[in-house]
């Protein structure tokens, strides 16, 4: 899937959790709601591609990875394993090369050739070694 089609997929699970934030608030508008609303509005951005950092694309992501010396992660939007490691990273996510495997075609076939066939993410490249769905720690461990 390529162009608009892969744009919305891309957008589906934020999407789905603004709509859970739109009908809690559209609901009773009392405190609570607006206060668990709010939360969810939250969730819906944390969902979305703008909580990851851009995706450089694989080659660029590749070079830049190897050059720093720092971690490369493959990623989805919507993917609970890639969202629970770049919480776990917290400030220091950003420190990683983060590439978003429906953006760029080459990354999805490495990830699908690292993983026998499967599209499975996180992945995650640091030199010559290769780990899916690696612990946050074992991330951590890794960055510069």
């Amino acid at each position: 899937m390529s162009g608009p089609g892969r744009t919305v997929v891309r957008w589906l699970p934020a999407t789905a959790v603004l709509l859970a934030a739109v009908a809690l608030l559209s609901d009773s508008p009392g405190p609570v709601s607006v206060a668990l609303g709010a939360v969810v509005l939250v969730l819906a951005w944390m969902f979305s591609p703008l909580f990851f950092p851009r995706s450089p694309g694989d080659s660029e992501g590749r070079r830049r990875a190897a050059a720093e010396g720092r971690p490369l992660v493959y990623w989805r939007p919507g993917c609970s394993y890639c969202f629970r490691l770049r919480i776990s990273l917290g400030l220091r996510a950003g420190e990683a090369v983060w590439v978003d495997v429906t953006t760029d075609t080459d990354a999805s076939a490495r990830v699908r050739a690292a993983n026998g066939g499967d599209e499975t993410v996180p992945t995650v490249v640091v030199g010559d070694e290769t780990v899916t769905n690696p612990a946050p720690a074992w991330v951590r461990a890794r960055l510069p």
